[in-house]
């Protein structure tokens, strides 16, 4: 069996997919793909490291209240945040492109993370800062912050 089991384009289109980066903070964000297959090749690289990732966030305590700044639909997007990181959702008709949707008041740090993990994160730190309102993100793993 393979230690790391490599996902395809094809496997995330129209499908929920969920992936992690950093930022040159060193901060964390959970993005939300929603279907839309331009995400960094790096985040396909290890199914095994990703799902590791996601346990790891999902099951530290929270340390802060929601924070979703448009509020409505986007609460429900909060549980990430209120462990740390910002969470990303996919904008519709937009490839690579993602809108804040929960910001955190103290972020989650690359340095708390397990040294596996921070390994896999090492080759997902974008070229930006999170909590702007919105980002494009290449497969190339290149982003910048758009404006609006």
């Amino acid at each position: 069996m393979p230690e790391h089991t490599v996902v395809t384009r094809e496997e995330i289109t129209d499908v929920e997919f969920d992936w992690f980066a950093a930022d040159t903070q060193g901060h964390v964000a959970q993005f939300l793909a929603a279907g839309d297959p331009h995400v960094p090749e790096a985040a396909l690289a290890s199914e095994e490291l990703l799902e590791a990732v996601h346990v790891w966030i999902d099951t530290r305590p929270e340390r802060e209240e929601p924070n979703a700044p448009a509020g409505g639909f986007d609460e429900h997007l909060t549980p990430p945040q209120r462990r740390g990181a910002y969470v990303y959702d996919h904008v519709p008709e937009e490839p690579g492109v993602y809108r804040l949707v929960a910001a955190p008041r103290q972020p989650l740090k690359l340095e708390e993370f397990p040294e596996r993990l921070r390994s896999y994160l090492l080759g997902l730190i974008l070229p930006t800062v999170f909590g702007a309102g919105r980002i494009r993100v290449g497969e190339d793993g290149k982003a910048e912050a758009l404006q609006g």
